[in-house]
C-alpha cells in the first residue's frame, strides 16, 4: 500500500513540474486578393479576431482613401527615390521599420522624420512574435522604441506591424495593454524576393488590379520595382479620385465610426 501511494504521488509531481504547453494559437496573415474595387476576402475568421482586438486591415470601404504603408528590414539602396517621390506627389506614409534598419540607415530614419512620415515598429530583432512570452514581445517593441528615440527623438511609436504576419491573439492583446495597435494590410504582392527583379511595370499592375477603397498597401523598400512604379501608381491612384491618408486618420475616422456596408 506505501508502494502505491509513493508511485502515485510521484506520478502527480511528474504533471506538475512539466512546463505548461503552448496554448495560443499561431495564424498566419493571408486572403483571397482584392479585385474589381472590392476589398480582399480574410475570412470571417480573421474578421472576427481583428475586431475584437482593434486591429485593422484596411479602412473605410466606402471611401476612396489608400493608406501607404512599407517595411524596411535592411537598406538595398531605393529608400531615398521612394522619399523623393512621396515629397513630389505630397503623399504621407507609414514606414514599419526594425532595429537593425534603425541602427543601419538612421540618416534614411531621420529623412522620414523630418518629411513627416509616421514611423511604426516592426519589431526590434524580426522574430516570430507569437513565438515569445508577453514579456519577450514587448521587449520587442520597447527595444525598437528606445533606439528610435535615441536616434529621432520620437517617444515612442503607437503602430506595430508582426513580422512575416505572423501573430497570435495574445499578440494582439498585449499590444493592446501596453497602447500599440496592430496594423495588417489589404494590398500586396510578391515584392521582397531581391534576386528577382520584375520591372516597374509588374509592381504596379499589381497595385492597379488590388486597388480598393481603404486600402492598406504593404510595399517593401528593398524592391527596387517599387521605387520605379510609384510615381505612376501614385499619379494613377489620383486620377481614379483616390486621396492618400495617414494611419492616423483611419483611426480617427474609425472612432469617429464608419459606415461598413462591406
Amino acid at each position: 500500500m506505501l508502494r502505491f501511494a509513493i508511485s502515485f504521488v510521484l506520478f502527480l509531481s511528474m504533471f506538475a513540474l512539466a512546463p505548461p504547453e503552448v496554448s495560443a494559437k499561431e495564424y498566419h496573415w493571408g486572403f483571397t486578393k482584392a479585385k474589381n474595387g472590392n476589398p480582399p476576402d480574410i475570412g470571417g475568421e480573421f474578421e472576427s479576431i481583428l475586431e475584437q482586438y482593434g486591429a485593422f486591415y484596411r479602412g473605410n470601404p466606402n471611401e476612396k482613401v489608400i493608406y501607404l504603408t512599407f517595411d524596411n528590414g535592411f537598406e538595398a539602396g531605393y529608400t531615398e527615390k521612394i522619399l523623393d517621390t512621396l515629397k513630389e506627389e505630397k503623399v504621407k506614409a507609414t514606414f514599419f521599420l526594425t532595429g537593425h534598419y534603425l541602427t543601419s540607415a538612421s540618416d534614411l530614419v531621420k529623412h522620414m522624420v523630418k518629411d513627416g512620415h509616421t514611423i511604426g515598429n516592426h519589431s526590434d530583432k524580426h522574430p516570430n512574435m507569437a513565438r515569445l512570452s508577453p514579456d519577450g514581445m514587448l521587449k520587442e517593441w520597447q527595444n525598437f522604441d528606445k533606439k528610435l528615440k535615441d536616434i529621432t527623438g520620437i517617444e515612442r511609436t503607437h503602430y506595430v506591424r508582426p513580422p512575416e504576419g505572423i501573430f497570435s491573439t495574445e499578440l494582439l492583446e498585449v499590444g493592446n495593454e501596453n497602447g500599440y495597435t496592430h496594423i495588417f494590410w489589404s494590398i500586396a504582392f510578391r515584392d521582397w524576393d531581391t534576386d528577382q527583379k520584375k520591372g516597374a511595370d509588374y509592381a504596379y499592375n499589381e497595385l492597379i488590379s488590388q486597388l480598393h477603397p481603404g486600402a492598406i498597401i504593404l510595399m517593401h523598400t528593398v524592391a527596387e520595382h517599387n521605387a520605379d512604379a510609384l510615381p505612376d501608381f501614385i499619379q494613377e491612384a489620383k486620377k481614379q479620385g483616390y486621396t492618400f491618408g495617414t494611419l492616423d486618420d483611419l483611426l480617427f475616422e474609425y472612432h469617429m465610426g464608419w459606415d461598413d456596408a462591406s
